[in-house]
C-alpha cells in the first residue's frame, strides 16, 4: 500500500526527515514511536501533503502512485487520512454541512453522484454509533467548544464516515483519559479492514495495548533506527528510549 524509500525532507533550512524507508501492506497497523524532535509529525505532514514542508529526496508510492506529485486533497480522495494532535476548531461550519461537503467531494473525485440528504443522514447515524459520539456534537460547529476527548472522538468519526485506506493517527493519545482513549482505540479497531492499513504515532504503550501494532518502528533524529514487532512498545515502556540513541550512535 504505501512505500517510503530515502526520504528527506526539511522545513526553511532545518532538514528533519533524514532517510526514511518503511513500506506498509494492506491490512496492517504500523506504529512510529521516538523521543520529541525525532521527525514523527514531520512524517505525517510530509505524507499528507502540508505545503510549510519540503522534500529534498526520495520517493513515496502510494497504491502504485507517486504520493509526492499529488495535492494534498487528492491524497485525501486517494484514501489518506490524518488525525490531527491538535484538531483545529471551525466556527460557523456545522459537522453535517462539513461532512457531507467531504463526502461528496471524494465521491465526485471517484466519479460517483452525490449522497441525498437521507442516505448521508442514515450513514452518519451508523458511524456515529462507532466513536460513541453525542448526536448533539454532529449539529454544533466542527470542534467548537469541543473537550480534548471530544475532538479526538470526532476524528475518529471522520475517518469513519471517509474510510479511508490508510489512516495516520497523530498523537491521537495525546491528552486523552482512559475512557475517551477507550473509545477511540475501540473505533480504530472497529475500523480496521484487511484492505486498510494504519500508522499510530505515539510516544507510549498505552494506545498500543488498544490498538495492537503488526510493526513498531523508533524514529531517531529523523531516521528509523529500530524495526520490531510489538513487543518493542514495552521494552521501550520499561527502558525509554536512551538505550535505542546509544545503539544507534555507536
Amino acid at each position: 500500500m504505501l512505500e517510503v524509500k530515502d526520504l528527506h525532507a526539511k522545513i526553511g533550512d532545518k532538514e528533519i526527515l533524514r532517510g526514511i524507508s518503511l513500506t506498509i501492506n494492506d491490512g496492517e497497523t504500523h506504529a512510529i514511536m521516538g523521543p520529541n524532535g525525532s521527525g514523527k509529525s514531520t512524517l505525517s505532514a510530509v505524507l499528507v501533503g502540508n505545503p510549510l514542508y519540503e522534500v529534498t529526496g526520495g520517493t513515496v508510492t502510494f497504491n502504485g502512485k507517486n504520493l509526492l506529485d499529488m495535492k494534498p486533497e487528492d491524497r485525501a480522495h486517494e484514501g489518506l487520512f490524518l488525525s490531527f494532535q491538535y484538531p483545529v476548531e471551525i466556527p460557523g461550519v456545522s459537522m453535517t454541512n462539513f461532512m457531507r461537503a467531504a463526502i461528496n467531494e471524494k465521491r465526485a473525485y471517484e466519479g460517483l453522484e452525490p449522497l441525498n440528504a437521507a442516505d448521508f443522514l442514515k450513514l452518519m447515524r451508523e458511524k456515529r454509533k462507532i466513536v460513541e459520539l453525542d448526536t448533539k456534537l454532529t449539529n454544533r460547529s466542527v470542534n467548537e467548544g469541543f473537550s480534548g476527548g471530544e475532538k479526538k472522538r470526532n476524528e475518529i468519526f471522520q475517518m469513519a464516515m471517509l474510510e479511508p485506506k490508510l489512516a495516520i493517527l497523530d498523537e491521537t493519545d495525546s491528552g486523552l483519559d482512559v475512557d475517551a482513549m477507550r473509545i477511540v482505540a475501540e473505533g480504530v479497531n472497529k475500523l480496521r479492514t484487511p484492505q486498510s492499513s494504519c500508522i499510530v504515532i505515539t510516544h507510549y504503550d498505552r494506545l498500543l495495548d488498544m490498538i495492537r501494532p503488526d510493526v513498531v518502528h523508533v524514529l531517531y533524529k529523523g531516521r528509523i533506527v529500530k524495526t520490531a514487532g510489538p513487543e518493542l512498545a514495552k521494552e521501550i515502556q520499561q527502558r525509554g528510549f536512551d538505550w535505542i540513541k546509544a545503539e544507534s550512535e555507536s
